[in-house]
């Protein structure tokens, strides 16, 4: 007979072995190189981090693409700017497959390369030789040829705003062929050099004779090209009322500071602006900027701007779903209030670093779910549960600034389900948002302290399922994927909808993964 201390029987499922160390040393589990590239590609701004440095950061996403085939490659920079919104790691992916696979770079080209601050970023990134090359190139060179070629005057026109590099330096490195003479005029114009005028599109003739001194009419151009100018506070007004919605959220302050909410009425057409669903919905907006524009508003913006900042959030989370539509399961969300989610949540970036911390969304995330689920419980953490009272009836931006400040200590990821398990809970589904660098409750033993709870929890609610969701791209979780626990990150709402598959039980074993690698190219 063997050893019976060394082969006894393991009550319940056998816990994988945690051979990762995380962030602050402590066992985790490591993603497969397909998962933490998706991670960093939704979650990743190439900024320093809490644990890690823009630079370090740009490291291991050029080592992952290293271990992936070019078409995981490929639909991750898809997926990334389709259905995450994201901006720089989607343009990094691209510039990493213009040496990997240039068919494949072709094909996705459009879908991610899709205005002009995407062109400049990867442009931008082709020329630092991080990428592995140092100059466009010929194929890349056609690929932005095209993307001039697919665009009106007046969109190439208002593409030219913003720098480093610049519309005109693209023109100049690539030398798109011009076929008409308008077209020829603008390239021009666009470079400095001599051009015949009076063929210039319509909106570059208005441009100039408004920089002229011809205030009659407002041309239809980039917010950035109007206020470069001398501008008096009647201008403003001309321009906010002309504003898209984005530039009318990031700029709330400045219009109230040349005194654009003097004129009757102006807040009034501001706030219709901002609340109108099918705008929201074209400007793509992250929740959590909106919750920045909210925090950020100063006294001088009136308050039916400011309210109408908190309807838009209401309108932008919609998309969260009830979790088990009409068959109401049991929700537990889980937000990481330690001091780690201090962090900014687009990384440190010096004159540009975000007011948004990870805190904030976590907190977001767990006020959006709790407005469309009442009866879910929320268990923010630290260290160990922190109690919080909240009204599922309050507004999802009161019930997110409740939990965002409550913030510090360590990170215990297992406290949560240490406190459910104590209570003998029952429940259908937990989501975690976290940066899952657990370290408090790290001992020894086969597993992670939130698998071993895990375990215990869905032994007692079989069916249940766990949801992680990263706040910021380490490449460790504190659960390993398996069928019952998910691994996701990301911003958008996109988010929401894979966990409502997962709860329903119809994502495929790959979960996540499996959705990425799905997508068409």
């Amino acid at each position: 007979m063997a050893n019976k201390n060394l082969f006894k029987s393991i009550a319940g499922k056998l816990k994988p072995k945690a051979g990762a160390r995380n962030e602050e040393g402590a066992p985790a589990y490591a993603f497969t190189p397909k998962h933490a590239l998706a991670q960093y590609a939704a979650t990743g701004c190439l900024n320093s981090t809490f644990y890690t440095t823009a630079e370090a950061q740009l490291a291991k996403v050029i080592e992952l693409c290293d271990k992936v085939e070019p078409e995981f490659i490929a639909r991750t920079a898809v997926y990334a700017r389709e259905r995450g919104f994201m901006k720089d790691m989607p343009a990094l992916l691209c510039a990493v497959l213009s040496v990997k696979d240039r068919a494949l770079l072709a094909r996705i080209f459009p879908r991610v390369i899709d205005n002009s601050k995407m062109l400049r970023v990867f442009v931008q990134m082709i020329r630092s030789g991080q990428a592995g090359r140092k100059s466009l190139g010929t194929a890349p060179k056609r690929m932005v040829r095209e993307w001039f070629d697919a665009r009106s005057d007046e969109q190439v026109f208002t593409a030219s705003a913003g720098q480093s590099p610049s519309v005109a330096d693209i023109i100049k490195m690539t030398h798109p062929k011009p076929r008409s003479a308008d077209r020829a005029a603008l390239y021009a114009y666009l470079i400095g050099r001599a051009h015949d005028a009076a063929v210039l599109p319509e909106v570059v003739r208005k441009f100039e004779a408004f920089k002229a001194g011809n205030r009659a009419e407002f041309p239809a151009v980039p917010f950035q090209m109007l206020t470069a100018l001398e501008l008096g506070a009647a201008d403003w007004i001309g321009i906010a009322l002309g504003a898209s919605w984005q530039t009318t959220r990031m700029n709330l302050n400045a219009f109230a500071r040349h005194g654009v909410f003097d004129r009757p009425g102006v807040a009034q057409v501001i706030a219709a602006r901002l609340r109108d669903p099918k705008a929201i919905a074209r400007a793509r907006v992250f929740p959590y900027q909106l919750m920045a524009a909210y925090s950020t508003t100063d006294e001088r913006v009136p308050a039916i701007v400011r309210n109408a900042l908190q309807d838009a959030m209401e309108i932008a989370v919609q998309n969260v779903p009830a979790l088990f539509g009409e068959n109401p399961g049991k929700v537990y969300v889980c937000p990481d209030v330690s001091g780690s989610m201090s962090s900014p949540v687009t990384g440190i970036r010096k004159g540009a670093t975000s007011k948004v911390r990870c805190i904030d969304v976590a907190a977001l995330v767990a006020a959006a779910i709790m407005r469309r689920n009442p009866d879910a419980d929320v268990l923010p953490f630290e260290c160990d549960v922190v109690k919080v009272k909240l009204n599922p009836r309050d507004s999802v931006m009161t019930n997110a600034r409740k939990l965002a400040a409550v913030g510090g200590g360590g990170t215990n990821c297992s406290a949560p389900l240490a406190l459910l398990n104590k209570r003998k809970a029952k429940g259908d589904l937990v989501v975690f948002v976290s940066d899952n660098q657990s370290w408090v409750d790290a001992r020894g033993g086969r597993g992670t302290a939130t698998l071993r709870e895990w375990n215990l929890f869905r032994k007692r609610n079989p069916n249940a399922r766990l949801v992680c969701i990263d706040a910021q791209p380490y490449g460790t979780t504190q659960a390993a994927e398996c069928d019952d626990v998910l691994n996701i990150g990301g911003f958008s709402d996109h988010v929401f909808e894979v966990i409502s598959e997962f709860a329903a039980g119809r994502l495929g074993a790959d979960h996540w993964v499996g959705l990425i690698d799905s997508e068409e190219i």
